[in-house]
Order: structure tokens, then sequence, then C-alpha cells
């Protein structure tokens, strides 16, 4: 007999709601047969499936789910009841879940609240969306540079009337965070803090405690911030009091201001002291001289770009043929950007590398959380036959497939809100740790709503994205073939499993090679040759007028304590690149690029122990040394000389200055980066930076008290601030240690929750194959067959995540590396390392539940059999 297309008849059986379906598959039979009797086979066909298609419309197509009315209250009782049970019962299952999702979304808020400060980089201020730095580009052979330190010139013409429809105000601040001793009776401490225009308390809108923040306008006034002011006065209301800055200033307290938080660019300010008293008689409206920032606050509906454009060429009509060459243009750089958005290349605005980090963190933090979810996902999906049962009788009795995906992802959000419980305790734990290695001052905000708001969000995302997963699928079992006990899961199912497990291992590998490369490259900056001795070097700066003149006193009083080899004089730190001039000629050819220009004393090579490649020191006994000049490797390699000793370099109109040698490169700024061409100068003046050569037999302790006995008789208005070169040097690797050391920590988490899952998973695959494993033993099968037998798959997995992990991670960390100029290089051992590491881990892991099931006695395996 012939019947409608086969194919057309399954598709609407699929598409039909069921209610429907045995009737109109009725008429539909009886047309058709109509149809083949009076028209024929190809006729009756095409007209049944001409009728199917237009029966596939809405109110005949079957829901997506089907649906009840109303799910009642005590069914969502009962989803919590079965859920809670559940957990009760397999404790180890619920155990590892719980840890593993805990500590993944204890580090995915950890690295919130990070990105969260990063972001939220001086909101402090009231006016933050419209304050502006200005910043000025300049043309240096073919390349543009961007700068933000300005002559006081510039900015006493922005504060003009000229310039009043565009700015509300504007400030100038010493372009430098100034070290001075301030110092009420016998309490002298040594603070930082900036000049600053009496404008700036207002846009900056400090928060005052005491006085008002216009009170700079009197040159002898200070700010101070609440810490320093409780150290000065204690807690007394300190306005109107005086304090002395330097052992030679008295400045009155106008105001006490709260402490800037750290996510302020401003923060490190203890005090704002009037940028008068700094210049002393200097005016304002000098273009020769650049050592200030400029701020200002735009008006209100000032758009950033068209104030830029007014103000680009402000200050060609005040410079000279030499800097007009250069193509100076002025523009407004908006305080949202200064944070994240400050660095500049060839002129433009490029992706820092501090938001590079934001972006790293904020991947690796979904990467863990991903990896906690993973797990949750893994051993949901690996317990599917377990749970078959219960599905197939909900469904044969009446369930709805909706109504079960209800109930796992209740079970699923019962999960994530006791891990979510966990994450809070482990944050609260390790905050003040993780403050420590980010140097940051984070807090979880529990008095805040959109804290809380944003917490169960990121607790109902959670469930969601753990949750998925198992619940489409357990909801998915066929009731017939469950009850008949014909279900199993089969070898499909446990793909999407297995690419879990590789996702994954490959990017836990991956935390870890990173790990190592980044650890590879701090070490390999600190083997660098630094050029000078850092061990036994201290540093002290001169801080007040005390010290003039006493130089010599204080280097042979100190010489006598035994402890102190040498002593010398800077007038920049040791470890600092500031001090940069240019006008420099050799043989009538000007030189263009500019020198680091430092000044010393005679001692200054023997103290801080430079190396000479040729040439000699400076010396006492040679006057004319006054007028000689010591260069550094890379002044060499700039200047182009083959034998520079005796060479004479013209400064402008300074003179000339003979080169007396040659000292291999000193690094001063970052280990990572070129050292800059330096010129060492002779001076006999009195310089800001003290140096101290402790000799190689004392000890620190014994030296110590002995040199600051020496300083507080001769200098007794100046605090012993004293700090030891090699600890300022080590805080060059503060960036990228801080990096290394949060990288550790994920790599260890991601390692954890990685194993975690594949132990859950281990387990229950050597749960289902108990029977198996007993059979094969009472037929002859070794413990080491079966430990083979079981963890071969788990180790081909771990294979898999190693040849995804490796290349890639070759490829991120070869990039990361370029960023800097001098870095390490990618050795085939760290990838070795890590991943035979990774399959030894694996191996030990899987091998407990392996050999555990391998060693079980097959009586009590096949018992029930």
């Amino acid at each position: 007999m012939h019947g409608p297309p086969g194919l057309f008849m399954r598709f609407f059986r699929w598409f039909c709601q069921p209610k429907l379906l045995s009737h109109i598959e009725g008429d539909l039979l009886e047309l058709y047969h109509e149809r083949l009797r009076t028209r024929g086979k190809r006729q009756a066909d095409l007209r049944f499936i001409g009728d199917v298609i237009l029966l596939f419309r809405p109110g005949i197509i079957r829901p997506a789910f089907e649906r009840t009315t109303q799910t009642p209250y005590g069914m969502y009782t009962s989803y919590f009841k079965i859920g809670w049970r559940n957990l009760l019962r397999h404790k180890g299952y619920s155990l590892i879940n719980i840890g593993g999702l805990g500590a993944g979304m204890a580090t995915a808020l950890l690295i919130t609240l990070w990105i969260y400060d990063e972001l939220s980089f001086n909101n402090y201020h009231d006016h933050y969306e419209t304050i502006v730095q200005v910043e000025r580009s300049e043309t240096w052979d073919g390349a543009v540079e961007v700068n933000a330190i300005h002559t006081t010139g510039l900015g006493s013409l922005l504060r003009s009337d000229a310039y009043d429809a565009l700015f509300e105000r504007v400030a100038m601040v010493r372009a430098n965070l100034e070290e001075r001793v301030v110092a009420v009776g016998e309490r002298k401490f040594t603070q930082q803090g900036y000049f600053m225009q009496p404008e700036g308390g207002e846009l900056f809108s400090l928060r005052m405690k005491y006085g008002s923040r216009d009170g700079l306008k009197d040159m002898k006034s200070i700010l101070l911030s609440a810490s320093l002011a409780q150290k000065l006065f204690g807690d007394i209301d300190p306005v109107n009091q005086i304090v002395t800055m330097d052992a030679q200033t008295e400045l009155k307290v106008t105001g006490v201001y709260e402490d800037l938080p750290r996510n302020t660019t401003l923060h490190e300010a203890s005090y704002f002291a009037p940028l008068d008293q700094y210049l002393g008689g200097q005016g304002l409206d000098t273009w020769d001289n650049y050592h200030m920032y400029i701020y200002a606050q735009l008006r209100p509906g000032t758009d950033v770009a068209q104030a830029s454009a007014v103000i680009r060429d402000i200050m060609l009509p005040h410079l000279d043929a030499e800097h007009l060459q250069h193509k100076p243009a002025v523009f407004l750089h908006p305080m949202q950007r200064w944070h994240l958005y400050s660095q500049f290349e060839n002129g433009m605005n490029v992706t820092s590398e501090r938001l590079r980090t934001v972006w790293y963190y904020g991947i690796i933090g979904g990467f863990i959380l991903l990896l906690a979810c993973i797990n949750f996902m893994n051993l949901s999906t690996a317990r599917s036959e377990k749970r078959a049962k219960e599905v197939g009788i909900r469904k044969s009795i009446g369930s709805y497939r909706l109504q079960l995906i209800q109930q796992f992802y209740g079970e699923s959000f019962l999960m994530a809100g006791l891990s979510f419980i966990l994450s809070l305790a482990l944050v609260g734990l390790t905050l003040p740790w993780f403050n420590a290695i980010s140097d940051k001052a984070l807090t979880l905000p529990w008095g805040s709503s959109i804290f809380w708001l944003a917490c169960v969000g990121f607790t109902i995302f959670t469930a969601f994205l753990a949750g998925s997963y198992p619940a489409l699928y357990l909801s998915s079992f066929n009731p017939v073939k469950v009850l008949k006990g014909t279900f199993k899961a089969g070898r499909a199912a446990s793909v999407p499993r297995k690419v879990l497990v590789v996702v994954q291992f490959s990017i836990s590998l991956m935390l870890i090679i990173a790990t190592m490369v980044v650890h590879q490259q701090i070490q390999f900056g600190k083997n660098r040759a630094s050029g000078y001795t850092r061990e036994g070097l201290l540093s002290l700066r001169a801080a007040t007028p005390e010290y003039a003149g006493r130089y010599q006193v204080l280097r042979q009083e100190l010489k006598n304590t035994g402890m102190v080899e040498e002593m010398a004089e800077a007038n920049y730190p040791v470890n600092s690149t500031k001090g940069w001039n240019g006008g420099f000629s050799w043989k009538g050819q000007a030189i263009e690029p500019s020198f680091n220009t430092i000044f010393v004393t005679h001692e200054y090579g023997k103290t801080v122990g430079w190396e000479f490649t040729e040439g000699r020191d400076f010396s006492r006994d040679y006057v004319s040394d006054l007028q000689g000049i010591v260069i550094n490797e890379s002044a060499l390699r700039l200047l182009g000389m083959e034998h520079p000793v005796g060479e004479n370099l013209v400064w402008g109109e300074r003179g000339t200055y003979k080169i007396l040698g040659v000292v291999k490169d000193m690094i001063k700024g970052s280990p990572f980066e070129k050292t800059d061409p330096s010129i060492i100068f002779l001076s006999e003046n009195d310089l800001k930076w003290l140096y101290m050569r402790l000799k190689p037999t004392v000890s620190p302790h014994e030296a110590i008290p002995a040199i600051q006995h020496v300083f507080a008789t001769l200098i007794p208005s100046a605090p012993f601030d004293y700090t030891f070169v090699d600890d300022i040097y080590a805080a060059k690797f503060a960036a990228e240690e801080r990096i290394g050391q949060l990288a550790t920590l994920f790599s260890i988490l991601t390692i954890v929750i990685s194993c975690l899952g594949l132990f859950g998973l281990a387990s229950y695959v050597a749960e289902q194959r108990t029977k198996e494993i007993g059979i094969r033993k009472v037929l002859g099968a070794s413990v080491t067959s079966l430990w083979q037998m079981q963890s071969r798959d788990f180790v081909r997995l771990v294979v898999v995540a190693c040849c995804v992990a490796l290349p890639l991670s070759f490829l991120v960390m070869q990039r990361w590396l370029e960023h800097y100029e001098y870095h390490t290089t990618l050795a085939w051992p760290v990838f070795v390392f890590v991943g035979g590491g990774a399959l030894v881990l694996s191996l030990l892991v899987v091998s407990y539940q392996a050999l555990r099931a391998a060693v079980t006695s097959p009586v009590k395996s096949l018992r029930s059999e």
C-alpha cells in the first residue's frame, strides 16, 4: 500500500503539538488517500508536502518547552530540599564543587575589585569629568614626543583673561614631588609634597577637615594631610599653628585635608605649599625653564578637542628659532585618561602597559571562574547515569522538561550561593595579603547596595554559566530507555567533558608558563650589571641649610668612626634619570641629543664604585679637573669617538671640558631599558645628595648608630632618613615582581582547580567502571594493567592540552617580552618542564582513584551480580 512521503511525515510529527497530532494526522492521511485514488501518486505526494508546509505555523508548532500554567511555591521548596539532600548525600562531590567554585569566585571577586580600583582612578575628585592636564607634542629627529612639563610663561598665559571662556580655573604645580623636612619643635619628619598655586585646592576638590581649600593664598602658608597633621600635632586643630620647612622657613597651617586615596594621581602628597614659596623671587613669565605641570578645569559644556584646537599654537609667539624648529603643539589630556591612557608613541595615544595589565587580569579572572564552572559541568554530567532513573521517573509521572531544567538550575543556584558565601570568607581572609602584593588599599564595600546587587548578579551569572549544560543535558534523557535499563551515556556523551578538561589544562599550563617567563625576565634584569657597587652604599638627602659648608667636616667625622670608607655628594640620586641638558658640541659640530648631566664631588667614583673602561677618575691632585668630565659608554657611542680621553667637549657658554675617562654604563632608570648617555661634571658647591660607602668588614647594624650620632651632632635640625641604595634599586623591579607574584597565585589556583576537577572526574569514572574492573580482575588482569587502562584516557587529554597550550604560550609570551628593550629569551626547557610536570601531576591525581579501584576486591564490586 502506498503511503505519504516519510520524511515530511516525520517532520510533521516532530513539530506538531501532541494534543493536536492524532486529529490532524488523521485528516492528512484521509486527504492523501483520496487524492491518491483520484489524481495519482505524484499529485498526492506534492499536495501532502504542501499541506505539511502550510501547517508549520504558530498554534500548531509545539513550544520549545512544554509549559505548565505555573510552578507552585511548594515545588520550588521541593527543588531546594532535593538539592540540599544531594549535597549532603555526596559530600566528596559537594566539597570539590563548592571548594573549586568558591576559589574561582573569590579570585574573580579579587580581580574585579582590583580592576574597579584601576578604572575608578581619580574618581575621588569632584571635578573629575572636567579636569585636564596641559601637554605638548614636539618633533625630534622625525619622531613626535609628548611632554607634560612646561614653563611658567605658558601657565600664566592660560590663566589670563584671554582664555577665561575655556577654563574655570588653572593651576600650576611644580613638576616634582618635593621631599622636605617638616618640623614642629622636636618633631621632624621628611615628607613628600607639591608646591601649587592657590586654585589647586578647589580644582582638585581637597576634602578639608580643618581650614579651607584656598589656604595657599598666603605665601607663608601650608596645607597638611590628615596623617601628617596627626604626626605633628596629635588630635588638636592645627590651623594657624606654625611649622618649619627645611629648618629655615616658617609656614602657617591654613588647612588640613583628608589623605588622598591611593588611586589618585597626587596621593603621595602629604602637604601642599604655595608655588610662590618654591619660586622665591622668580617671576611667572619665563619661557626657557621647563619645570611645571599645568592643570585646568574646563567650563561646563566646553569640548576638550575644541579647547585643544584653540590653544594648539599658543606657545609659538614666545619661542626662539631653535625651539620653533621642533614644532611644539599644545593639547589637553582629560583626567579620565591620565591613568590608563597616558602612553604616547609618535604623538599618538596608544594602549598603555597599565591598560594591558587590566585586560590581562580581567581575562585571567574570567578564565579561573570558567575553570571552576567547567568542574561543575564535568562532575554533574559525569553523574548522569546515577540521576538518569530520577529523571525517567519524574518524566513518567508527568514532569515537563522545563520543570526538570528548573530543578537542575535550582541545584546550580544552591551550589553557587554556598560557593559565593565561601568566596566572601576567602576574600576577607586574603585581601590584606592581596593588597600587599598588588600595592593597593582595596576593601570590601559591605555597606554599598550597589556592591550587593553586583554580587547577586555575579552569583546568578555563575550559576547559569555552571548549570546550563548539566540542566539541558540531564533533562533531555528518554524516560523509556532509562526505565527499561537500556540507557547508556555512550562515548559521544563524554566528548564535551573531554573538551572541557583540555580547555582547563590548556589555560592552567599557559598561566604556569607565563609565570615562569615573568620570573625569568625579572631575574634577567637583576643579573644585568648595574655599573656600580650597590651593596653597603647609603644615600641621604641634604634637607636643611645646616648641611651648607659642612661637607668636608662630615666626611672626616664619618671616616673617623671607622665605619665609613668614603663619602661623596651629587646633585641627583644615583638611581635617578633626572637632569638633562643640551647645547654640546665637539670639534665645532653641534651634538643634537641631550645628555643626562650629573654634578658630583671628587670622591663620587670611589664611593659608588663605578668601573672605568679607559682614562681616570677625578682627583684632588689636579685643579684642572674642575674643567674635566667623565662620560659613560652610552655617551661614547653617541659621540662616536675612537679615543675619547683628552678630547674636548664644549657646553654652550659654560666653557670647554676635557674628557678624563669613560665608565661603564650605570643603570639609573629601568633595568629593562637602555642606559642614558651621561656626562659627569665635577663641582665644589654644596650638592643635595650624600652617599656613604660602608667598610666591607663592618655590618650595617653597628655602622648605622655611629653614623647617626655624627649627623645628630653636626646636623641636629634634620632627621637621619637614610636609605640603602640596593633597596632602592630592588624597587625598580616592583611592578614586574607584582605581576610575577599575582601570576604565581593565579597559576596555583588554576592548577588546583583543574586537579580538583580531574580528581572528581576520575573518581566517578572509576565508580562507573567498578563492575568492569571486578570482572577483569576475576579474568586475571593485573593491578598495573587496570591502572594503565583507567589512566590512559586522562593522560591523553593532558597531552592534547600541552599541544594546545605550549605553542600558544610561546606566541603570547614572546610578544610580551618584546615590550622590553632588554629581555630574556624563551628557552625550550621551560616548556618541557611545564609539560612534563603537568603529565606527572595529572598522573598522580588520577592514579589515586585508579589504584584504589584496581585493588578493590572483585567480591565487593560484583556482589550485586
